[in-house]
């Protein structure tokens, strides 16, 4: 048996995963056989809890809760840009409201699914994303994903679902869905200089550029159908600047992934992506979004760590 940890945010599905605690301890450690249980008690918690965890020889971290929690587990993971332990591994309870990580290896939702798959023992490597970029008041910071990361239109709609705890507790889609009318009616696309490794280097009018190693966000928008976590590339994903009704039908089309086939969307494949205002945004600024979470704001830079995570599941 492993020496596991499991980390548990009792806020997520609106404070059901804290009202189940127990089931879900007594259930994961039926699996797992000795556990230790650790909770969260504000944000950024899950990263402090992995990393000490890992240095103290713990040899499996399991994340439960949401997409958010999934995101801070992972960047527990790595300090400098490198793993701690690369042999420990990463597993996950998926008990949020979107779900949105474990929908690319195709887990299906709730307790007992993420339970199979743990129990299974099947172990991959997979790719890392490393973000560098400006925080809202100005300083440098740096995040991972293991999911997706974008900016724009996207930034601004997490910005508002986050906000919105009353519709967050209904379904991510909805809330996302929500999200997104909003900001269709309020956003209007920034133009943003765009590197993707030596490929491309060119200033587009973006209104959302979604930087992937999985395939979904924003509660189960197929944002990147092509994107693999252990291929050893992100899928870039630009929307452009296009009427409202073209944005509208892109909505529609997202959840299926046939958006990509849109002539206002762009795909590139890539190692390293550089994103840059420029003047023309008139100050204002272009909101990144990290695994459901709003960090900080653009220039950013976007790197791929092949192979970094050692992930159950």
């Amino acid at each position: 048996m492993m020496k596991t940890l499991a980390i548990i945010n009792p806020h997520s599905a609106g404070g059901k995963t804290g009202r189940d605690v127990p089931m879900i301890t007594r259930r994961l450690a039926d699996v797992t056989g000795d556990l230790t249980v650790a909770m969260t008690n504000a944000p950024m918690d899950a990263v402090r809890i992995t990393s000490v965890a890992l240095r103290d020889g713990y040899e499996r971290i399991v994340a439960v809760g949401g997409d958010g929690t999934i995101n801070e587990v992972v960047n527990g993971f790595f300090q400098n840009n490198l793993p701690i332990n690369p042999d420990a591994e990463f597993a996950l309870l998926n008990l949020g409201t979107g779900g949105d990580f474990r929908k690319t290896f195709g887990i299906d939702a709730g307790l007992s699914a993420s339970l199979e798959r743990i129990a299974d023992g099947r172990v991959r490597r997979i790719d890392v994303g490393r973000l560098s970029y400006v925080t809202n008041d100005g300083k440098s910071g740096g995040r991972h994903f293991a999911n997706i990361a974008s900016f724009g239109m996207s930034g601004d709609v997490m910005h508002r679902v986050n906000r919105a705890t009353t519709i967050k507790r209904l379904t991510g889609r909805f809330a996302f869905t929500w999200g997104s009318l909003v900001s269709m009616v309020r956003y209007k696309a920034r133009p943003v200089r765009l590197k993707v490794d030596n490929l491309f280097d060119d200033v587009l009018s973006i209104s959302t550029c979604a930087v992937c190693n999985g395939q979904f966000f924003g509660g189960g928008m197929r944002v990147a159908p092509d994107a693999s976590p252990d291929d050893g590339f992100l899928d870039v994903i630009v929307i452009g600047d296009a009427p409202k009704r073209e944005i509208m039908k892109a909505m529609n089309e997202i959840y299926s992934g046939a958006h990509v086939n849109s002539p206002h969307v762009k795909v590139f494949r890539g190692t390293s992506v550089i994103a840059t205002p420029v003047e023309a945004t008139g100050g204002a600024p272009v909101y990144l979004e990290v695994d459901g979470e709003t960090p900080g704001q653009l220039p950013a830079m976007f790197e791929l760590l092949p192979k970094a995570l050692k992930f159950r599941g």
